[in-house]
């Protein structure tokens, strides 16, 4: 299974045809700029390509009544001054002879979509569609919005599929308020749809919240009855946000978000804990009106060792411009592979993972074990040897992430030298995640290049902002919290080319745990993650793991438990050490708790 991409050049016909300022914007190019700069950076030619079809009348009727379908109909054989005087009835919104068939493709896109992924033809897929829907109510077109492809969408999946419960995330500056009253309104039982408003100028801080609300929807963690969502929150129809800075975050480390970003996130978070346990008991108290730079005692913070502070963002450069700054490499031409020495006949792997059977020069291998007592020992030379030879294909852009293992004596051994070929084949910055009995290696130096994070060390320890350890969370809540507030916000952060994820003695992490926190990392420096496991670990973990690092869903957590009040505690007290040096920290946590 891969991305779909599904398009039709039709969708382009639809057009202004007199002159009106508020909708000149939306025009044909909206459509052909996306689709040329996926071809321009070799994405189109990595998915499953699929021609939009035209969303039936029975399908347009999920959401929509049979006057407004008819009367969009209708449009096809107005001329131009019939197709202004209707246009004027609506808001923000004009009509084209084509705009009828244009829009049904837009939504035939998102329903040929959603029955890709969910037969399992492929994982997940990306609609280029015009006109867009969000703003499109039952009887209304409103905001450029003719029909509402993803309402349409949500409704087809439940009756065809039989889903319950379907997550709807909605990225603009302004509220899809047309997704919101077709649901809201919606009489049938057991619909219950989330729509997480997410205004663009909040990229690198929404998605604590958004995350949190999300796993907390998919473990039914409301405090209403199954069945009624409420607590919407309802943001001004039009946002408008005061600066664009924290646009800037996605391609480079350090950047901070815009206050007002903040101020409102905090508002939404407010609105929403009366109805999510995992907002609730937590501080939602308005954010101030410029960030502080003091600790509550009104002395200024300690700077931690290790590296000078993140700067603050300069202005943002235009979107033209950030795209240009992202290097996407070309597709490996293996996504991930496992290297074990002694495969084993129980591990179940998915067909386009490969088990490697090459290890680097016997004489390369003794050169980088010479300096470790633990490593001298035929199987963890034999160990290395595969590690080595896996590290390389991602450093050259063969493999894309793997699973290596290693005996339990040498884990932090073999982790060390896996950093220093890392480092010194190509890798500027690389992030390691440390779980268990593993101390950050001595001879490791402190120049910003590596930022180790050990989960399960015996106190939670910011020794400088690139070396920072806390004890293994004890519940699902805290472990989520853990990730959700300072693993990933340091990861991001840090903006690493090479990720490696440690699993080493009494880590105490499950199978579900561990592919969660893979899945995470992921976003991170191109999907390049190596997981590092004890050879002793069961197949069905190395399993887990490899489905999750070709892009599968991580599995269920299973119920929902809340952070311990020391796992709390700890992850306060981290975030209160690293905020001076880590803008990314520099809004309220997120806790499940």
């Amino acid at each position: 299974m891969g991305t779909a991409l599904v398009y039709h050049e039709d969708m382009t016909a639809t057009r202004l045809l007199w002159d009106d300022p508020e909708c000149e914007i939306e025009r044909p190019e909206r459509l052909t700029a996306a689709l040329d700069r996926l071809r321009q950076r070799g994405l189109e030619q990595r998915c499953l390509r699929l021609s939009a079809r035209e969303a039936s009348k029975e399908e347009l009727g999920l959401v929509h009544s049979p006057e407004y379908v008819s009367l969009v109909r209708k449009t096809q054989v107005l001329g131009e001054e019939e197709l202004q005087a209707l246009s004027g009835q609506f808001d923000a919104i004009y009509f084209h002879p084509s705009t009828f068939h244009c829009a049904r493709l837009a939504a035939g896109a998102g329903l040929q979509l959603v029955d890709a992924v969910l037969t399992g033809a492929v994982q997940n897929g990306l609609a280029l569609v015009r006109p867009p829907g969000h703003h499109s109510q039952r009887a209304a077109a409103n905001g450029f919005c003719v029909f509402n492809n993803v309402a349409i969408a949500a409704a087809h999946a439940k009756q065809k599929h039989g889903l319950h419960r379907i997550l709807i995330v909605d990225w603009d500056v302004h509220h899809g308020q047309g997704i919101q009253y077709l649901f809201e309104d919606d009489p049938r039982s057991g619909w219950e749809t989330l729509t997480t408003w997410l205004p663009s100028c909040t990229c690198c801080s929404h998605w604590p919240l958004s995350l949190t609300l999300s796993w907390c929807w998919s473990q039914q963690d409301l405090t209403q009855p199954s069945g009624t969502l409420r607590g919407k929150c309802r943001p001004r129809q039009s946002a408008s946000p005061t600066s664009h800075i924290c646009c800037r975050c996605w391609p480079a480390a350090g950047s901070a978000p815009c206050w007002s970003a903040l101020e409102s996130i905090q508002s939404a978070r407010a609105a929403q804990a009366p109805y999510w346990k995992s907002l609730q008991l937590q501080d939602v108290t308005p954010v101030p009106t410029s960030p502080s730079t003091h600790s509550p005692e009104g002395r200024p913070p300690p700077l931690l060792p290790g590296g000078p502070t993140c700067k603050a963002a300069a202005p943002a450069p235009a979107p033209s411009s950030l795209l240009d700054q992202l290097c996407l490499c070309p597709a490996p031409s293996v996504r991930t592979t496992v290297a074990l020495t002694a495969p084993d006949i129980t591990l179940v792997l998915p067909p386009d993972v490969i088990q490697q059977e090459g290890s680097a020069l016997r004489e390369e291998t003794e050169a980088w074990a010479r300096p470790h007592e633990s490593l001298v020992r035929e199987e963890a030379l034999t160990a290395l040897g595969k590690l080595l030879y896996l590290l390389d294909g991602m450093l050259d852009g063969q493999v894309n992430s793997g699973i290596a293992a290693t005996p339990a004596s040498a884990a932090a051994a073999t982790l060390d030298v896996a950093i220093q070929r890392g480092l010194s084949h190509g890798a500027q910055r690389l992030l390691c995640v440390a779980l268990g009995q593993l101390d950050r290696p001595p001879d490791l130096a402190h120049d910003g290049r590596t930022l180790w994070l050990n989960i399960g060390g015996k106190e939670a320890a910011a020794l400088s902002m690139f070396h920072v350890a806390t004890p293994l969370p004890v519940m699902t809540g805290g472990f989520l919290s853990c990730i959700l507030g300072l693993v990933l916000p340091l990861a991001y952060g840090f903006q690493p080319d090479l990720v490696l994820v440690a699993l080493g003695p009494g880590h105490g992490l499950q199978g579900p745990h561990a592919a969660l926190l893979a899945a995470m990392l992921r976003g991170l420096a191109g999907g390049r993650v190596l997981a590092l496991l004890e050879e002793d670990s069961t197949p069905q973990l190395a399993g887990i793991l490899a489905r999750v690092l070709r892009g599968e869903a991580p599995p269920s957590l299973g119920p929902s438990s809340v952070a311990s009040p020391e796992d709390v505690q700890a992850l306060m007290y981290l975030r209160g050490q690293l905020e001076p040096q880590w803008k990314m920290l520099q809004c309220r946590p997120h806790l499940v708790v």
